[in-house]
């Protein structure tokens, strides 16, 4: 993967941020939307793209394109940085491979405690019955 490569394949938006910060709001667009389109991507070979599509496929829409947006400050230079830093974290997160779980074995002395606390349950049960002679 090529930081650099896929910076220059991002697209942002910049729209109007809503909530608070009185004037500002009205009038500057500070919150910035981050558009990458995975299946059109020249910095990610086709096993990168396909490891990426399965891990983020919720974040993915009909069109493979990742959308993410940022406005928590009210420039919109800071809400650039920001956002573009949380994709490449998202990205390099998603790319790295799962380890297999190797099961582990149920230790000897477990399995013995189970079986004698089983048997103490069934000896306190057998001794509350009632014997008919």
């Amino acid at each position: 993967m090529d930081k650099e490569k896929i910076i220059t394949e991002l697209e942002y938006k910049a729209v109007r941020s809503s909530g608070a910060g009185g004037q500002n709001v009205n009038k500057v667009s500070s919150k910035v939307i981050l558009s990458f389109n995975l299946q059109n991507s020249q910095a990610l070979d086709n096993e990168e793209k396909e490891l990426v599509s399965q891990k983020l496929a919720t974040r993915l829409n009909s069109e493979g394109i990742l959308s993410l947006h940022c406005d928590e400050d009210r420039s919109q230079i800071r809400n650039k940085q920001l956002v573009t830093k949380r994709f490449i974290e998202l990205i390099e997160t998603s790319l790295q491979k799962d380890r297999p779980r190797i099961p582990t074995k149920i230790p000897k002395a477990v399995i013995k405690k189970r079986l004698e606390n089983k048997r103490r349950q069934a000896d306190k049960k057998q001794s509350r019955r009632k014997f008919d002679f």
